[in-house]
């Protein structure tokens, strides 16, 4: 083998699971709603956003979607893809993780799922702050940043389609 050849990794990358932000709008000011995580689950104790895995046959988007009704019990008004992923290297499976991130806009208030035992709407900034992740963080910004700029039209998805 040359210098010149490039060498494999042997690391899997997949997309195995989706974050979906939702929000509401408060005096045209976003709110993200997070939902504190029950004792005895994964990320026990801690501030997340809805997420969950994509499961077999389903698109990430159906699984956004899916996982959304299933922790909190909201429709969204509007839907689309966040521009931009989640990702992370988990040393235990030597894998990168590569995860769609959606933003939903509700209204209403959640109705919980045992996974989490509260529920709260944060300011942008404020909602960075309770995420324990630093790309979950950097996510909930942009989807503020976006916000204010608007949605491109590409990156709604529209009803008919859910």
């Amino acid at each position: 083998m040359n210098g010149s050849e490039l060498h494999a990794a042997h690391v899997e990358v997949c997309a195995r699971v989706v974050d979906v932000y939702a929000y509401r709008m408060q005096s045209s000011a976003p709110e993200v709603l997070l939902l504190h995580r029950s004792q005895n689950v994964s990320y026990a104790g801690t501030w997340r956003m809805v997420g969950g895995k994509i499961e077999t046959d389903e698109t990430a988007w159906q699984a956004a979607l899916r996982e959304l009704d299933e922790e909190t019990g909201l429709t969204p008004e509007r839907f689309w893809a966040v521009p931009s992923l989640n990702r992370f290297y988990e040393w235990r499976h030597d894998r990168i993780n590569l995860i769609p991130a959606f933003a939903a806009r509700v209204s209403g208030a959640p109705a919980l799922n045992n996974e989490h035992d509260t529920a709260a709407w944060w300011p942008i900034e404020e909602a960075a702050r309770q995420l324990q992740w630093p790309e979950q963080q950097r996510l909930v910004r942009l989807i503020g940043q976006m916000l204010s700029a608007g949605i491109p039209a590409s990156l709604v998805i529209p009803p008919e389609e859910w």
